[in-house]
């Protein structure tokens, strides 16, 4: 589901993708999923995704689930919500924690781990820099935009709020 300017707060689901203009907010909660916020920050424009995995192997549906697929689909949702096709875009990333590290101490190949590989390779393939990072570890994460400043939050329970 995709949200537009007119929302001063969306949340973006699990699989989703929001954008929004000149102002409000995105939100989203991680785990082991990867939370992408793409920034054009001239135009005050903001994506942001929530890919559950990191590749479709194909599938077209949902879209916003997948690294491969959400995030040329965040940035085609930003075009046409700016009118402007040629964005010049950053990223900032949280998310990839193991969130059964207890099950499986020492995992090498934890979900989280995978979707933050295929996330920083698909940034990097389509030459957006990344800003900032919180990734890891075995807690779960609140990820917040605020779309005018392009600050972002970044909430863990128990924890200080740290800003990207």
């Amino acid at each position: 589901m995709s949200k537009s300017a007119d929302i001063d707060d969306t949340l973006v689901a699990m699989a989703g993708i929001g954008v929004a203009q000149h102002r409000g907010t995105l939100r989203t909660l991680l785990g082991s999923c990867i939370g992408v916020a793409l920034f054009e920050r001239k135009l005050k424009l903001v994506g942001l995704t929530h890919i559950v995995m990191p590749d479709s192997m194909g599938r077209e549906q949902p879209v916003g689930k997948y690294a491969d697929t959400a995030i040329p689909e965040a940035i085609r949702q930003m075009k046409r919500l700016s009118g402007v096709l040629h964005l010049s875009l950053s990223a900032k990333i949280a998310g990839g924690a193991n969130m059964f590290a207890h099950v499986s101490p020492g995992s090498t190949n934890a979900i989280g781990d995978q979707n933050v590989a295929a996330v920083e390779k698909i940034l990097e393939s389509l030459q957006i820099p990344t800003l900032g990072k919180h990734l890891g570890g075995t807690a779960g994460r609140r990820m917040v935009i605020d779309v005018e400043s392009g600050y972002v939050q970044i909430h863990i329970l128990g924890k200080s709020m740290v800003q990207l």
